[in-house]
């Protein structure tokens, strides 16, 4: 389910403001840079947001419990494949240009950020 230009806004969803436009990301130190995949990602969210919130209606509902929790796994598998994208997007951009300016400190923050993500 793709969500509308409005509801992005409304929920304070990244996105693309032009087809094909790559998104700018602000590390903490203020340096933007573009990443390839913003658009795949952010259309990836869309789904599992949807997919979420078809998830909370079946709830509503009274659906098979059996039924929510697969589909609970299903959306935790998708946002665990945008993490993934999003991993490798960051490795290959921002990681190999902080190995080129001896940045320590985004090695370090990486380590953190995988210790979070496979929790």
């Amino acid at each position: 389910m793709e969500h509308d230009h409005a509801y992005l806004h409304q929920h304070n969803i990244p996105h693309l403001h032009e087809a094909g436009e790559h998104h700018e990301h602000v590390h903490s130190e203020g340096t933007p840079h573009v990443h390839e995949n913003t658009k795949a990602v952010l259309n990836r969210l869309s789904r599992a947001i949807g997919h979420l919130e078809s998830v909370r209606k079946m709830v509503e509902e009274g659906r098979d419990c059996s039924e929510v929790l697969i589909q609970i796994a299903a959306v935790r598998s998708a946002i665990n494949n945008v993490g993934k994208v999003i991993l490798e997007d960051h490795i290959q951009h921002c990681i190999v240009s902080a190995v080129e300016h001896d940045d320590k400190q985004a090695l370090d923050d990486l380590c953190q950020a995988i210790d979070k993500f496979i929790k």
